[in-house]
C-alpha cells in the first residue's frame, strides 16, 4: 500500500508542481534590449520560458534536444509600450532537463545564446515536498471512490478518483440550474409598480451615423415602460450625425411632447463628462436610469425586463443583460467578443424570454455600461462618473465599485440578451490605450477588483443562461443544410478524445459549432458547446434539462463516440435515439472500445485476460452491470440495449478490420458497418537509431493502466532488473498499483513533437506496445511505427493488425503470441531482442 500511494504522489507531484521564477532582459551582440524573458517555469515535467522579444526566431537549446518559436503572440502591452509590431510575444515549451539550457537567439544572419537560469533537481524536491499536503487532503476525498473501484471496478469511480486527485483538466464547471427555464402554462408574476415605473435612458452619441437611425428605432418600439430619452451629442467629427438627430428629435416631439431632450456640446468632452451633463438633467425628474451606448440593440420588451430587478430584489444598484460582447455577460464565451449576423439578436432574446425571470440572477463585481440600469437611490449617493478616466473605459466600474462600497449589489441578468457592436466609437489603437491606463488606475483604487473577477470567470454563476443562450445562437448559426453535431464522449483522456477533438475542429472549420454530452465526470451530463471563440460549459444531472438546452438544435448528427465511465451506461442508447427523432437528423455510432458489446469495454474477462467475444451463458461478473438502483443488468439485456442503437444507425464506423468483424458477429442485423481507419493525430518524425548506450532500451509509448498491459511491465522490468539485458523506459505515466522495478524509468507526461529528443535522451532502440486487450485502433502503434524503430505488439486487435501491415513493407518488429491470453513474461525480452519474427 504505501509503495502505491508514493507512486500516486509522484503522478500528483507531476500534475501539481508549478514552479516559477521571473526572467531577464534579452540582449542583441551588441548588449541592446531586444525583449524580455518574463517568467521561466517548470510545470509538472516540463519547462516553459514566456515573454517578447524582436527576433526572427527563439529557441531552447539542451543536449540532444531543441524547441524553436517564431515570436508571434499579440502583445498590446509592449505595443503600447515601445510602438511598433505588437505580434513579439512567445511561449516556448519542452520537456525538462536539469542539464545546463540555453536560450537561443536568431536574428538577420546572427545568433547568438543566452543560459537560462532553471530550476535544479533540489529547487524539484523541495516544490515535491511543499504538495505532501495537499496530497493527503486530497486523498480524503478519494476513499469511497477508491472503495467503488475496488469493488467494482467502475469506470466512473476511477473518473472521479481522477478529478479529485486534478489529474487532467482542473478547471471547475458550474453546477447547472435545473429551474432556470419557467412553465410556460405559469403566470409570470409583476413586482408592484413595474409597469408605472418611469425611466430616463441616457444616450451619448459620438459618430456611429451608420447604427443610430436602427439604434433609436428599436428604443421607440421596443421600450415597454414609460421612458424618455437625453441623448448628448458630442461633437462628432461626422457632420451627418448632428442634422440627423435635430431631425429625429423634432418628430418624436411632435408626437410625444418632452420626451426627446437633446444635448448639443459644443466641443468634444469625452463620453464621461457626456453622460455627467445627462445625469445631471435626468436627476430633475427622479427616474432610475439605463445607461445606453449608441451601438446597443434593444429587443422587444426589454426595459421591463432590465429594470424588474430593481424593484423586486433588495439593494440592487446596476443590472446588466447578457450581449455578445460585454465581458462577462458575453455570450456565447464569456469574455470574448462575438459579432452576429442580422436578426440573431432577437433570435437569441427569444430563448432568453423563456427564462424564469427571478432565475439566475447573478450577484457581479460591476456591471458594464453599454446597457445598464442604474438604481436611482444609488445615483443619489454617487451622482457622477469619475472624470480622471478621461475620454471613458473604466469609469463604470469606478462608479460601482463606489456603491458596493454603500452596500449596493450588481446583478447579471441572464433573461434579456442586448446586441453590442462595440468599437465604433474609438479607433482600436485609442481604446487599447485607455484600456490599459485606465485598468491600471482601477487596480490601485481597488485592489480585490481583478481577483473577483478573476474568480466570477473561474466559477461563472451565469453559466447555465450562458449555455442556453449559447446554444441557441450556434444553432442559428450552422450552416444552410448541415444538421448539428451532438456527440456523446467519455471524461477519461486518451485516442478517443483526441479523434474527438480532431472532429471537432473541423465542425468549426467549416463554419458550425459542436456540442459534447460528456459522462463521468461525477455529474451524469456535462454539456460543452464548442465553437470558433471558445468552449462554454456546465454540468448536470437532470436528462430534462439537457433535453431543454439543446431544444434549440433542430437538425442533429447524434454522435455515439465512448460512454465509458456513465453511471446508468444501459440508458444511454435510448437517450441517444430521443436525441436523434428530431426531424432531419442521422445517428453514427464510433467503436473506439467494445463498450457497446459488454460492461468490460476491453473484453477482458474476471481473470484480466481477453480469451474472445464473451458467451453470453457464461456467468462471467465482469461482463454484467449494475444499476444506480442495485439492478442487475445480464450481457443479454446490455447487447440488447445497445442493439436497438447500434441497429438504428445510419452508420457504424470501427477503425479496423478487427474490430469490424467482432461487431458484426454480435449484431448480425447491423446496418452499414464501416472501416475508416484513423489518421495521425500529429506527425511523428522518423528517428534516428541512437548509439553509444551500453545496453538495448525498450521503449513504451502512452498512459499505461491494466489493460494496456500494465502488469506485463512491471514484471518485465523485474526480471530486467536482475538480467541487465535491457533498459525499461515508459514514456508517458502509469497506473501506480503497479510500480516499475528500478532502473527502469517512468518519464510522464509528454507530447509527440518531444518524441526524437526523449529516444535520443533514453537511448530507446525499439519500442513495445504491451496492450493486453483487441484495441479498436491504437494511436500509440502507429506513432511508434512512425519513428522507424522496431515495433513489437502481441497477437491481438488492431495493434497487430498494423504491426504486419508495416512488417509486410519490410518494417522491423513483430506480433507476439499469446498463451491462453496471458503474455510470456519470462521470454518476452529474448524475443524482442531477437531479429525480427512473427513469434
Amino acid at each position: 500500500m504505501f509503495q502505491i500511494l508514493v507512486q500516486v504522489f509522484r503522478r500528483y507531484a507531476l500534475e501539481h508542481l508549478h514552479l516559477r521564477k521571473p526572467g531577464f532582459a534579452i540582449l542583441d551582440e551588441r548588449g541592446n534590449g531586444i525583449g524580455y524573458v518574463e517568467w521561466i517555469a517548470v510545470v509538472g515535467n516540463r519547462l516553459r520560458v514566456e515573454g517578447w522579444c524582436d527576433a526572427e526566431r527563439l529557441a531552447l537549446v539542451a543536449p540532444g534536444s531543441r524547441v524553436m518559436v517564431i515570436p508571434s503572440l499579440n502583445r498590446p502591452d509592449v505595443q503600447a509600450a515601445r510602438g511598433g509590431n505588437a505580434n513579439l510575444g512567445f511561449v516556448l515549451d519542452a520537456p525538462y532537463s536539469a542539464q545546463q539550457t540555453l536560450l537561443s537567439v536568431e536574428t538577420g544572419s546572427l545568433r547568438y545564446m543566452q543560459p537560462l537560469s532553471i530550476f535544479d533537481r533540489a529547487d524539484l524536491r523541495r516544490g515535491a515536498r511543499s504538495l505532501v499536503w495537499p496530497f493527503l487532503r486530497d486523498m480524503i476525498g478519494v476513499v469511497p471512490h477508491a472503495a467503488v473501484w475496488v469493488m467494482r471496478r467502475d469506470p466512473a469511480a476511477k473518473a472521479r478518483i481522477k478529478a479529485a486527485l486534478g489529474f487532467g483538466d482542473r478547471r471547475p464547471v458550474a453546477s447547472m440550474n435545473v429551474e432556470l427555464f419557467r412553465d410556460p402554462d405559469k403566470p409570470v408574476a409583476v413586482p408592484v409598480g413595474l409597469t408605472d415605473t418611469r425611466i430616463t435612458i441616457v444616450l451619448p452619441v459620438y459618430n456611429a451615423f451608420d447604427l443610430l437611425a436602427e439604434v433609436l428605432d428599436r428604443v421607440e418600439r421596443h421600450t415597454d415602460l414609460p421612458w424618455r430619452i437625453i441623448v448628448i451629442e458630442d461633437r462628432s467629427s461626422d457632420d451627418r450625425v448632428r442634422p440627423f438627430l435635430r431631425d429625429w428629435a423634432a418628430k418624436v416631439e411632435e408626437r410625444l411632447p418632452g420626451q426627446v431632450i437633446l444635448i448639443e456640446n459644443e466641443y468634444n468632452l469625452g463620453f464621461i463628462q457626456s453622460v455627467n451633463t445627462a445625469l445631471v438633467a435626468a436627476s430633475r425628474f427622479g427616474d432610475h436610469v439605463i445607461l445606453l451606448n449608441s451601438d446597443a440593440f434593444v429587443p422587444k420588451n426589454w426595459a421591463s425586463r432590465l429594470v424588474r430587478p430593481i424593484l423586486a430584489h433588495d439593494n440592487v444598484a446596476t443590472v446588466t443583460p447578457m450581449s455578445n460582447d460585454a465581458e462577462i455577460f458575453s455570450v456565447p464565451v464569456i469574455c470574448t467578443r462575438t459579432p452576429l449576423a442580422a436578426g440573431e439578436a432577437d433570435l437569441i432574446d427569444d430563448i432568453a424570454l423563456t427564462f424564469e425571470p427571478d432565475a439566475e440572477l447573478a450577484v457581479t463585481p460591476t456591471g458594464v455600461g453599454f446597457c445598464m440600469a442604474m438604481n436611482k437611490r444609488y445615483l443619489a449617493m454617487v451622482p457622477q462618473l469619475d472624470t480622471g478616466f478621461g475620454r471613458g473605459y473604466g469609469e463604470e466600474v469606478d462608479w460601482c465599485q463606489k456603491v458596493r462600497l454603500k452596500g449596493g449589489r450588481h446583478l447579471g441578468l441572464p433573461g434579456l440578451f442586448v446586441e453590442h457592436r462595440g468599437g465604433t466609437s474609438f479607433g482600436s489603437a485609442e481604446k487599447l490605450k485607455l484600456v490599459l491606463a485606465n485598468n491600471a488606475v482601477i487596480s490601485r483604487r481597488y485592489p480585490t477588483y481583478d481577483a473577483e473577477v478573476q474568480e466570477f470567470i473561474r466559477h461563472d454563476p451565469l453559466a447555465t443562461p450562458r449555455l442556453a443562450l449559447a446554444i441557441a445562437w450556434a444553432a442559428h448559426r450552422q450552416p444552410g443544410g448541415v444538421a448539428m453535431p451532438v456527440y456523446l464522449a467519455h471524461s477519461m483522456g486518451g485516442g478517443a478524445d483526441e479523434y474527438l477533438k480532431g472532429r471537432i475542429a473541423d465542425d468549426i472549420r467549416e463554419g458550425g459549432s459542436a456540442v459534447v454530452l460528456r459522462i463521468g465526470t461525477g455529474y451524469r451530463w456535462q454539456i460543452e458547446l464548442h465553437c470558433a471563440t471558445g468552449k462554454v460549459r456546465g454540468v448536470t444531472q437532470d436528462a430534462g434539462l439537457m433535453a431543454r438546452l439543446l431544444a434549440p438544435i433542430v437538425r442533429r448528427r447524434v454522435v455515439y463516440s465512448c460512454g465509458v465511465g456513465d453511471s446508468d451506461p444501459v440508458t444511454l442508447p435510448d437517450h441517444l435515439l430521443a436525441l436523434a427523432e428530431a426531424p432531419g437528423s442521422t445517428l453514427e455510432v464510433l467503436f473506439h472500445d467494445y463498450f457497446p458489446v459488454s460492461p468490460s469495454y476491453t473484453l477482458l474477462n474476471d481473470q484480466g485476460v481477453y480469451l474472445g467475444l464473451p458467451d453470453l451463458t457464461v456467468p462471467d461478473a465482469v461482463h454484467r452491470n449494475r444499476r444506480p438502483d442495485g439492478r442487475s443488468v445480464s450481457l443479454a439485456d446490455w447487447q440488447a440495449a445497445w442493439g436497438r442503437l447500434i441497429i438504428a444507425a445510419d452508420e457504424v464506423v470501427c477503425f479496423s478490420r478487427d474490430s469490424a468483424e467482432k461487431v458484426a458477429a454480435v449484431w448480425p442485423a447491423a446496418g452499414a458497418i464501416l472501416v475508416r481507419p484513423h489518421g495521425m493525430l500529429h506527425a511523428v518524425p522518423h528517428v534516428t537509431p541512437p548509439q553509444g548506450h551500453p545496453r538495448p532500451v525498450i521503449g513504451v509509448l502512452g498512459n499505461i493502466g491494466h489493460q494496456k498491459g500494465v502488469a506485463v511491465l512491471a514484471e518485465m522490468s523485474r526480471l530486467l532488473a536482475r538480467s541487465r539485458d535491457a533498459d525499461l523506459v515508459v514514456i508517458g505515466n502509469i497506473d501506480p498499483a503497479f510500480p516499475l522495478t528500478p532502473p527502469a524509468v517512468v518519464h510522464g507526461n509528454y507530447q509527440l513533437r518531444d518524441i526524437p529528443d526523449l529516444v535520443a535522451r533514453y537511448g530507446i532502440s525499439c519500442w513495445l506496445i504491451p496492450s493486453i486487450w483487441p484495441e479498436t485502433f491504437s494511436y500509440a502503434t502507429h506513432e511508434v511505427l512512425a519513428t522507424g524503430l522496431p515495433v513489437w505488439c502481441f497477437d491481438l486487435g488492431a495493434q497487430a493488425e498494423a504491426v504486419r501491415t508495416a512488417m509486410r513493407c519490410g518494417a522491423p518488429g513483430g506480433v507476439i503470441a499469446l498463451h491462453e491470453g496471458r503474455a510470456p513474461t519470462e521470454t518476452l525480452t529474448d524475443v524482442i531482442l531477437s531479429e525480427k519474427e512473427d513469434a
